[in-house]
């Protein structure tokens, strides 16, 4: 069984005995999401943040095989200078276990680890999803297979926007995820708070949200619930710039061949040099509202 590879802190644990709310942290964003030490203080900020809100946070990631719930500040300072660590979704799990090797986790293998342990809130920055012309390439992210079948909420700030937002909230649907926009009527695009899609189901606090969670969860109904938070105003960048960018990226990644679990970090890192480092202010600050907003949820659940 997945358990008898986890090693969970032990403030983690404690708190999970003793019904204490607790948030699930991913670790790619600490080793491949930004550059260091930006990715080091950003993780800490995180926890922080779900700390002051009243709740536990548990990073999660791999080491020497063994995957932990709650990362240690210096096992997050390790990953995030480690060379060769593995980028952890679903159908990687098995072989970075049994080679004893380091793994940060996806959106996709934060919630397997996440439910594993007990955990019913994950918060990260954005999920994967549908990939801009995935008719022919049929490159959908493992994150939209894994809302399908873990029960996690998962509290983020929309679909990257350099995915197909639209194509992803209609695959959602199809695989039953409740999608709920919070306190807005536009599902938001990531680096922006709105975009060409009107928000299905909007609630405007945490308690409506953790109600509905809830409900779910009692009913026994299978899958995972998506959260969608609009960034804070002040520090959104226009759509229509982003979408200019954001086709000036993949253009790029055309012509170089990338393909695979590399596009999405090269289309990240591309953005954040053709936005002047401004996408990546952006990407801290939503990821730090995701927090404050999945911490009060996990205390409401």
């Amino acid at each position: 069984m997945l358990k008898e590879y986890l090693e969970i802190r032990e403030d983690v644990k404690e708190a999970l005995a003793k019904g204490r709310p607790v948030v699930a942290l991913e670790s790619t964003i600490i080793a491949h999401g930004m550059p260091y030490p930006q990715n080091v203080e950003t993780a800490l900020a995180v926890s922080q943040a779900v700390r002051q809100a009243g709740a536990v946070p548990a990073t999660v990631g791999i080491l020497g095989g063994r995957i932990c719930v709650g990362l240690s500040e210096d096992q997050i300072v390790y990953l995030a200078k480690a060379q060769n660590v593995v980028k952890v979704s679903r159908r990687d799990f098995p072989y970075v276990c049994a080679n004893g090797l380091d793994g940060a986790t996806t959106v996709a293998g934060t919630m397997i680890a996440a439910e594993a342990a007990g955990i019913r809130v994950f918060v990260t920055g954005g999920i994967g999803g549908v990939h801009r012309g995935a008719g022919e390439s049929f490159d959908i992210s493992a994150d939209l297979e894994e809302m399908k079948r873990t029960n996690v909420a998962v509290v983020c700030a929309g679909v990257k926007s350099i995915l197909d937002i639209r194509a992803t909230l209609e695959y959602l649907e199809t695989a039953g995820v409740p999608v709920i926009t919070f306190g807005a009527d536009t599902f938001p695009s990531f680096y922006s708070r709105e975009s060409d899609c009107r928000a299905e189901c909007r609630m405007d606090s945490e308690e409506e949200i953790a109600a509905l969670i809830r409900t779910k969860y009692d009913m026994e109904l299978t899958g995972g619930v998506l959260v969608a938070c609009p960034l804070p105003a002040s520090e959104e960048l226009p759509a229509d710039v982003m979408e200019t960018v954001i086709r000036e990226a993949l253009s790029e990644c055309a012509v170089k061949g990338i393909s695979g679990k590399k596009v999405t970090p090269y289309l990240l890192d591309r953005v954040k040099a053709l936005t002047g480092g401004r996408s990546l202010e952006a990407n801290i600050a939503l990821v730090l509202n995701n927090a404050r907003i999945g911490a009060e949820i996990a205390i409401k659940i």
